[in-house]
């Protein structure tokens, strides 16, 4: 069982008292990941295919294509081009990911201070970007002129921001100061 999964299911005593949970079922749950990556103005099959590859060994999980939903001419982009991937992650793949993330690709980051509270939204989920996948053991041996960002939102059942910040401290998330009242 990985640790995240087992702090998610410490969570309710610890954070029962402070947000008045009377039920177990009140408690505060990671309910999937999203992973995210725009390809940009990349027409080449190849480059899309590599960066799809990549993103597949990253989650373990093969991504989806996302297409334009809006012609926008300005940004010569067509209603149905592909402008993206995603992969969500639920159950077990999203554990050993955040897992991951936390123990092997954060401290990889250089000049790494910490995740900043304010990227927690008031619905309580929270967005990560990383400008570098080569952060993750899978790719980091390859070619480093084939780099792209990610956008990883960690969605959760919480009601406030401040909830969120408690849980995410509590599972192990390296959050900086805010100024959220705690």
């Amino acid at each position: 069982m990985s640790t995240t999964k087992q702090k998610q299911q410490t969570s309710y005593p610890v954070l029962a008292e402070r947000f008045g949970y009377t039920s177990p079922m009140q408690a505060v749950r990671i309910e999937k990941i999203v992973v995210s990556t725009g390809i940009g103005k990349k027409r080449d099959k190849k480059q899309i295919e590599l960066i799809e590859d990549r993103l597949a060994k990253i989650t373990g999980q093969k991504p989806s294509l996302r297409p334009a939903r809006l012609s926008i001419a300005s940004f010569k982009v067509r209603e149905g081009d592909p402008v993206g991937l995603q992969v969500t992650l639920r159950g077990a793949r999203m554990f050993d990911f955040i897992d991951k993330l936390v123990h092997i690709a954060l401290p990889r980051t250089r000049d790494f201070r910490g995740l900043k509270a304010t990227a927690i939204d008031d619905m309580g989920n929270m967005t990560i970007g990383i400008k570098d996948n080569t952060i993750f053991p899978e790719t980091s041996d390859e070619d480093l002129k084939d780099v792209f960002g990610l956008a990883i939102t960690i969605v959760t059942s919480a009601k406030s921001k401040a909830e969120a910040e408690a849980f995410l401290r509590h599972i192990g998330l390296p959050l900086v100061d805010s100024g959220v009242n705690r």
